[in-house]
């Protein structure tokens, strides 16, 4: 992609940062680690108490740590788009259309253009769909996973710069 970059935000980028937000699950992707990884322990109890106890801890801190990591940032600033470790420069934006429910379902499977960049995670169901011109990038277009897809989408818009 032409102006997509995987460059991590320098600290002078997040001085003119007009929105910030950390992508991260709710409470019960959390919950839902703890019960599988202690589930863990039923396989071993078996075998050793201890390797009962210990393995589901360990088994936790794996999933938990591996869960963290996949927790992306998406900061909008005068002039860039970070979406993850992916970025754009906001004069490519031409528009930016929020999508919930159904429409952001669709949009992320059936409705999916394949030459688009998708910055998706399964615990966040709201996205922004963010339409791209740039003459020397086929990228039509940007899915982006949002906990706030309106107020997103209104930052991005054209009217917004």
């Amino acid at each position: 992609m032409g102006r997509m970059s995987h460059e991590r935000m320098s600290p002078m980028v997040a001085s003119s940062t007009v929105y910030s937000e950390r992508v991260a699950p709710s409470i019960w992707w959390w919950v839902v680690a703890l019960v599988l990884s202690a589930m863990t322990s039923l396989m071993v109890i078996p075998l050793s108490w201890i390797a009962g106890v210990i393995l589901p801890i360990v088994v936790f801190i794996a999933v938990a740590l591996t869960l963290r990591s996949l927790i992306p940032n998406v900061t909008v600033t005068q002039d860039v788009l970070f979406a993850g470790h992916a970025h754009i420069e906001r004069s490519f934006i031409t528009g930016a259309t929020p999508l919930t429910g159904d429409d952001a379902f669709k949009a992320r499977g059936q409705d999916l253009d394949a030459r688009a960049f998708m910055m998706t995670r399964p615990w966040a169901s709201d996205a922004v769909k963010i339409d791209i011109d740039d003459p020397n990038d086929p990228t039509p277009y940007w899915i982006v996973s949002t906990h706030k897809p309106t107020e997103l989408a209104r930052i991005l818009g054209p009217q917004a710069r």
